[in-house]
């Protein structure tokens, strides 16, 4: 495998578990209201269990409110009981068209096991960007003893995967941050 394969691979790979962050990410809940919070939760509706946000329209129209317009009004139950199911501790209020969430203030002690969360999802993150860095090493490795580089081709392959591998998780650790200070804020 050429070198610019192997970097090539590599970072679409390191891209990927950034993608993978940053959804995770939405899913942690902030102070405010924020439509990924319940984007994931799935329902179980015609038989099968389908994402919410295949059924309904989700909004955040107040700092403090999500509003949930379901396509079809017949599915208003099963989204309540997915949303109570969730684990999220919000209580859904409906009035038979749309269902509101409000989102209660958070905790100092929730905001606190909340950033912990952010933090363990991090390093999931770097880890599997170190990951991606070890593979990518493997392969120049290989390449040189298959004789498709030369010893300073694959060298120089490190070091560019050094640096992708860095880049990454500067990146991971920024969007770790600016979660963190949402969450933080009063």
């Amino acid at each position: 495998m050429a070198a610019d394969d192997i970097l090539l691979d590599a970072e679409e790979r390191m891209e990927k578990a950034l993608s993978v962050l940053k959804h995770a990410l939405t899913g942690i809940r902030t102070g405010r209201a924020n439509p990924g919070l319940v984007d994931s939760l799935r329902v179980e509706v015609y038989g099968s269990m389908t994402p919410i946000k295949q059924l309904a329209s989700i909004g955040a129209p107040e700092p403090q409110q999500i509003v949930i317009r379901p396509f079809d009004v017949g599915t208003i139950k099963e989204i309540e009981k997915a949303i109570i199911a969730s684990g999220l501790g919000l209580n859904p209020q409906s009035d038979g068209r749309l269902i509101r969430l409000n989102i209660p203030p958070l905790s100092t002690e929730t905001r606190k096991k909340l950033v912990a969360r952010i933090k363990e999802l991090t390093e999931e993150a770097k880890v599997a960007i170190r990951n991606v860095r070890r593979d990518g090493n493997k392969a120049a490795e290989q390449g040189e003893k298959d004789k498709e580089m030369s010893e300073d081709d694959r060298d120089k392959c490190k070091e560019d995967i050094q640096e992708l591998t860095k880049t990454y998780e500067n990146k991971a650790t920024a969007l770790a941050q600016a979660k963190e200070s949402e969450v933080m804020e009063q």
